[in-house]
């Protein structure tokens, strides 16, 4: 590589002018990433990401992974077995978004802030101990060129359990089956929320009920529950509030969220969850452990989770309320019917397909732009290995290839969906394993669903809650159970208090006050 002059470097936080090139339509600007000593005890392959924020409020890591057109642009290239002494460059050749150009970049004034991601079990750019630079504010103008250059000095900090408090415990535990599939010390992490009176009544035991966030929702989250002015918290602390311990699980994997269940290419989730960490958390805090007191909720991939968990451990689990769920019916996976469909990005009539909409009907992204970002995340520039929405159901549904990576659902450039690989997600289609077993399934699932969903969803997962309801009003035996639709409401809403969920929950699982 050639290396062109840096121009003086004013400060960390200072303004620095860039090397003035000859314009060209293919722009020279490129950014030179290195480590300092000490960081890397040995020579480690990962993914560089470079990213640039006209926000000088926040470090630029933190804005990553918006999308949008005026997202921040960020830039990804590997790194196979980076060291001090070494450096990574990232231009015109690198995956970028949500720019298709590194040209296009408009002039002015950034904070530039690059980020060394390798962390091989929390699969997101800032998981901990990946490295970091500090934030510089360049001047750029990609007509002219030039180059900026940053060292990584920063290691972020290692994992540690928040400590507990008086209601709330967290828990990381050692996986013996996650362990074995992934051939390292896998973990399982989780937040516990106690009830009222939990340390007192020594002798008292409780049902569990397991909850589960949004997408990439962290265990440690439980906190915000009961932060003062939290409608849950008023609720889970009345004096009359009914009883029972609150089991948040994590939303972080080698590969993203794991949703929880077993699959191919995150492993066995599902067996790690049932029959680890629950009879685990049972133990320890008291849990009444039986399937009739153990219930499920959950909101967007929290509600996929909760009704996939009771749907494939119908004995287990004794009810769902699960809100907004991400797609229960591949014929709607968002907009696209992996089934049918020739390509994801593009639609029948020859239209990009959105992948987000207000709650107005208005375009917000699409498929391929989502998937643009998902690129520069992943290593090798394979939308499969981004750790985000995409990826981490592609690892959960999908097939794992003789490289023991995911194999994509279409393909990262042109969109076009692979029917092999659509043939394994079926056994993830809730409506279609339901359809197929219902015989079995509806009497062990009577009463158990509940489901909430706006008709103006911003992710169009209320198309795939009406596959599944058009199944279940014909389903023989009878569907005992609920699902509620909700005109001109989106993604957020739930269709029912804390309060009252937990009222319901009481009366299936007996918890009292």
């Amino acid at each position: 590589m050639i290396r062109r002059p840096l121009l003086t470097v004013l400060g960390a936080f200072t303004l620095v002018s860039l090397s003035l090139e000859a314009g060209s339509q293919a722009t020279t600007l490129c950014f030179e990433v290195d480590v300092a000593e000490g960081l890397l005890p040995r020579p480690t392959a990962g993914r560089v990401l470079v990213v640039l924020s006209k926000d000088v409020g926040s470090p630029p890591r933190l804005r990553l992974g918006r999308t949008g057109l005026d997202s921040p642009p960020v830039l990804g290239a590997d790194a196979e077995a980076f060291r001090p002494g070494q450096t990574v460059v990232l231009d015109r050749n690198s995956a970028l978004f949500p720019l298709m150009d590194l040209a296009a970049l408009p002039s002015g004034e950034y904070s530039v802030q690059a980020i060394f991601d390798y962390n091989r079990d929390l699969r997101f750019p800032n998981a901990p101990e990946n490295l970091i630079s500090e934030p510089r504010r360049v001047w750029i103008d990609p007509a002219k060129g030039g180059i900026v250059r940053l060292t990584l000095t920063r290691k972020l900090p290692a994992e540690t359990l928040p400590p507990p408090t008086e209601n709330i415990r967290y828990v990381r535990l050692r996986s013996e089956r996650l362990s074995r599939f992934h051939g390292r010390d896998i973990y399982l992490r989780a937040g516990v929320l106690l009830p009222i009176g939990h340390a007192k009544e020594l002798d008292r035991r409780y049902p569990l009920r397991v909850h589960i966030g949004g997408f990439g929702t962290r265990y440690t989250a439980v906190s915000r529950l009961l932060e003062a002015d939290a409608e849950f918290r008023q609720a889970w602390m009345a004096p009359d509030a009914p009883r029972m311990i609150l089991l948040h699980l994590d939303g972080a994997g080698p590969l993203g969220d794991p949703y929880q269940v077993n699959s191919a290419n995150h492993g066995p989730y599902g067996d790690a969850i049932t029959q680890e960490l629950i009879p685990y958390v049972e133990k320890v805090y008291r849990g009444i452990g039986t399937p009739s007191s153990r219930v499920l909720d959950g909101a967007s991939t929290g509600g996929w989770v909760s009704l996939a968990l009771q749907i494939f451990y119908p004995d287990f689990f004794n009810g769902c309320w699960s809100h907004a769920p991400d797609p229960v019916d591949f014929r709607a996976f968002e907009l696209i019917d992996i089934y049918s469909d020739a390509n994801a990005y593009v639609n029948r009539a020859g239209f990009e397909r959105p992948a987000a909409r207000t709650l107005n009907g208005d375009v917000e992204y699409t498929v391929r732009h989502e998937v643009q970002l998902e690129r520069v995340l992943g290593r090798g520039n394979r939308w499969t290995l981004s750790g985000r929405d995409w990826a981490s159901w592609n690892a959960t549904f999908g097939p794992r290839g003789k490289d023991g990576l995911p194999v994509p659902l279409w393909d990262g450039l042109t969109g076009k969906i692979d029917p092999q690989v659509a043939e394994h997600y079926r056994k993830y289609d809730l409506r279609l394993h339901l359809q197929q077993n219902w015989a079995t399934l509806g009497p062990k699932l009577a009463g158990k669903i509940r489901i909430w969903v706006g008709e103006a969803d911003e992710y169009f997962l209320n198309n795939a809650v009406h596959l599944l309801d058009d199944f279940l009003k014909t389903a023989r035996p009878a569907f005992q159970g609920k699902i509620t639709f909700a005109p001109r409401q989106g993604h957020s809403w739930s269709g029912i208090s804390d309060r009252e969920m937990l009222r319901q929950m009481a009366a299936v699982t007996g918890a009292k006050p």
